[in-house]
């Protein structure tokens, strides 16, 4: 058995994107047993030659190439879109490439499976037509929220499938909960960005880290978006922020080194998405410092209660520090089990579908 992962790229410096190349690894192994697993996603991945342009990928579609002849040789594909990618928010040139690839994989003969994602929002009529084109032609549509879950059948997936996010398939480290409050701070949000006012973003971490050093907890900041060039990059705050205020700072190496401290925290608090879900699946609360609208459906889904929302008026620093207080270790293991059950349901309709 060979299988082909889109769109989550194992050697990213984020960790999210990381979480979703082995999280979709773990699902095709539990479904497959024995599977020889490669990747390709936007930068150099396992493709004998680059994907190229979108007009490039338009014109392998009529005549074919090596990229093509290269995709035969898999039994099936399952596509990640990056996680939260598959909708036209991003824009139409993003929405058009993923949608490339797919039509690639449907020329060379070989089954899609569309792995647990957030389906949506589409905004435009060549978003929604294209989306409506995958979600018709994937064996396969795995949602990890009700909303993604009511966008897919309203657009007519062929097989839709309820479930959760795949860093609920990989492996639990046992540690001991030896950490008070890991923060995960974010380099993306802590500049100018299209999702809050980074400024205002500024005030509630230091408002939160002096609350919570009021309050006597130890803090330890991470990172989950590591060093690069990037402009995304989580490393040069928490570090700066650690020199600052004198607080420990992890720069974890990979996920395992990621889910490895927030398994030994007793609380975490994130504003990176994955950074909360790597919390909860490994049987931490989390406190989520949410910026977009693919929080709150996700954690609905496996029954965490609540998140703070970045984007709301009022006071964001006291009702963390009220979920923070209020956190329970036992309620986040509940989410988690439930959440495995929910992986269970994936890899046997995945083990089904192919």
């Amino acid at each position: 058995m060979r299988a082909l992962i889109l769109w989550a790229e194992p050697g990213s410096t984020n960790l999210g994107v990381r979480v979703l190349a082995e999280g979709a690894e773990a699902l095709a192994r539990q479904a497959f047993g024995d599977v020889e697993v490669s990747h390709q996603g936007y930068g150099p991945g396992d493709a004998p030659v680059p994907l190229g342009s979108n007009r490039r990928m338009a014109a392998r579609l009529v005549r074919g190439d090596e990229v093509v002849d290269w995709l035969r040789t898999f039994d099936v594909v399952l596509d990640t879109r990056a996680g939260d990618s598959f909708a036209d928010i991003y824009g139409l040139p993003r929405h058009r490439r993923m949608s490339l690839l797919h039509e690639a994989v449907l020329r060379a003969g070989v089954p899609v499976v569309l792995t647990p994602q957030t389906v949506g929002p589409f905004q435009t009529r060549q978003g929604r037509w294209l989306a409506q084109r995958t979600l018709r032609t994937s064996v396969l549509t795995m949602a990890r929220d009700t909303r993604s879950m009511e966008v897919a059948q309203r657009l007519g997936a062929r097989s839709p499938l309820l479930t959760t996010d795949v860093c609920f398939a990989l492996p639990q480290p046992r540690v001991v909960r030896d950490v008070d409050v890991v923060v995960n701070v974010s380099g993306l949000l802590w500049q100018p960005n299209p999702h809050v006012d980074h400024e205002r973003y500024q005030r509630i971490v230091r408002m939160l880290l002096e609350r919570l050093e009021l309050a006597g907890r130890e803090v330890t900041l991470l990172a989950h978006v590591v060093d690069s060039p990037l402009v995304d990059n989580d490393v040069p705050v928490v570090t700066a922020l650690g020199e600052e205020l004198g607080l420990p700072v992890v720069v974890p190496t990979d996920v395992v080194d990621a889910r490895t401290w927030l398994a030994r925290a007793r609380v975490a608090v994130g504003s990176r998405m994955h950074a909360c879900l790597n919390a909860l699946s490994v049987g931490t609360p989390a406190v989520p410092l949410a910026y977009s609208r693919k929080f709150k459906p996700l954690l609905d889904r496996i029954g965490w209660p609540g998140t703070v929302d970045l984007r709301a008026d009022g006071d964001v620093v006291a009702e963390a520090i009220a979920m923070i207080d209020g956190s329970s270790q036992r309620a986040a293991q509940e989410v988690r089990e439930h959440a495995r059950q929910d992986i269970d349901a994936a890899v046997a309709a995945l083990a089904r579908a192919v």
